[in-house]
C-alpha cells in the first residue's frame, strides 16, 4: 500500500515541477538517470546484477528503450494538457488490456468473468471521458490520445516483459530498463538540440520526489510487500494506485471529477480487480505465472503509470 501510495504521488510530483518551469524532456531524463543510478548500485550491493543473463540484460535494455521511454513520454506528455486524476484513470485501462490480449493469443482462456472485466472496463474510460468532457466543455482529445497510448503501450511492455524476461531478477531487471531508458531519452534529447537542465531549486526537487519516492522507493517496496503478501494480494491492493493520484490532485490542484466521472473511476477499478483476481478453481501453476509476470512489469514501470 505504500508502494501504491508513492507511484500515485507521482502524477501530483510532475504537475509541481512543471509549474517551476520543468520541461517533459528534461524531468524524464533527470527521473530515469537518478533511479537508474540509484537501482543499478543497489542491484550490484545485493548480488542481483550478476544473476541476471546476457539475454535478460538486452530485453531489458530494448524495454527500456522502445517501451519505458516511450510510454513515459506519452504519459507525462499527456500530464501537461489533462488533469493528473483523469490521466490515472485512462491509464489504469491497461489490466484489461492485458487481460485481452493473453485471451487473443490464447495465454488465458475466455471466461465469463474476462468478457465481463473487459466490458466493464470499456464502459468505465467511456464514461471518464464523456464526463471530461461535459465539465470543461469540450475534451482535449490530443491529450486523451496520448493517454490512452500510454495505456496501449503499457501493455505491450507488460506482454513482451512476461514472454522474454521470465525468471529474470526483478530489482535487477528494473534497473536495467530504466538504464536503457535514459540512454534512449538521451539520444533524442541530443538529436533535438540537448536537454536543458536548468530548473529552479523547487523544480529539483519535485524530480527528486519522482525519482527517489515516486519510483525507487515505490519500486522498492513493492518487491518487499508481493514477498510477504504474495502477488494476487498485491496485485489488489496495488488499486490504490489511482484512488491516490485523485485524492491528492483534488487537494493540491483543485481537480474535482464530477459524478459521471467517479462513476466510469469506480467501473474501471471494478475491472481491475476483476482481471486480476484468480479464479478459486485454477491450479496455481496456471495463476501464478500471469500474475507474477503482470506485477513484475507493473512495478519495474514506475506507473502509472507510469
Amino acid at each position: 500500500m505504500l508502494s501504491a501510495v508513492g507511484f500515485g504521488l507521482m502524477a501530483v510530483f510532475a504537475k509541481s515541477a512543471y509549474a517551476a518551469g520543468v520541461s517533459v524532456d528534461g524531468l524524464l531524463v533527470v527521473r530515469f538517470g537518478l533511479a537508474a543510478a540509484v537501482l543499478l548500485a543497489v542491484a550490484a550491493g545485493t548480488g542481483a546484477l550478476r544473476r541476471l543473463s546476457r539475454r535478460a540484460v538486452l530485453v531489458g535494455l530494448g524495454m527500456g528503450v522502445f517501451g519505458y521511454a516511450v510510454q513515459a513520454s506519452l504519459y507525462f506528455s499527456a500530464l501537461r494538457r489533462l488533469d493528473a486524476a483523469l490521466v490515472a484513470l485512462i491509464l489504469y485501462v491497461y489490466p484489461a488490456l492485458v487481460m485481452l490480449v493473453a485471451v487473443l493469443t490464447r495465454r488465458e482462456p475466455v471466461s465469463p468473468r474476462r468478457v465481463a472485466a473487459l466490458l466493464v472496463a470499456l464502459a468505465g474510460i467511456g464514461l471518464v471521458l464523456v464526463g471530461a468532457g461535459a465539465a470543461s466543455g469540450g475534451l482535449d482529445v490530443r491529450g486523451a490520445l496520448l493517454a490512452l497510448g500510454a495505456a496501449l503501450t503499457y501493455t505491450g511492455y507488460i506482454v513482451v516483459g512476461d514472454r522474454f524476461t521470465d525468471g529474470a531478477p526483478p530489482l535487477a531487471l528494473a534497473a536495467v530498463i530504466c538504464a536503457g531508458a535514459t540512454a534512449a531519452l538521451l539520444v533524442v534529447g541530443g538529436v533535438r538540440g540537448g536537454t536543458a537542465l536548468d530548473f529552479t531549486a523547487t523544480g529539483w526537487l519535485w524530480l527528486t520526489a519522482i525519482a527517489l519516492v515516486s519510483t525507487v522507493g515505490s519500486m522498492l517496496l513493492f518487491f518487499a510487500g508481493m514477498a510477504r503478501v504474495g502477488p494476487s494480494t498485491a496485485a489488489i491492493l496495488s488499486i490504490l494506485e489511482p484512488v491516490v493520484t485523485v485524492v491528492s490532485a483534488a487537494v493540491m490542484f483543485g481537480e474535482l471529477l464530477t459524478a459521471v466521472q467517479v462513476a466510469g473511476g469506480a467501473l474501471v477499478l471494478a475491472a481491475v480487480v476483476l482481471v486480476r483476481q484468480p479464479r478459486e478453481d485454477a491450479p496455481r501453476e496456471r495463476v501464478r505465472p500471469y500474475f507474477n509476470s503482470l506485477l513484475i512489469r507493473r512495478s519495474a514501470s514506475g506507473l502509472p503509470p507510469v
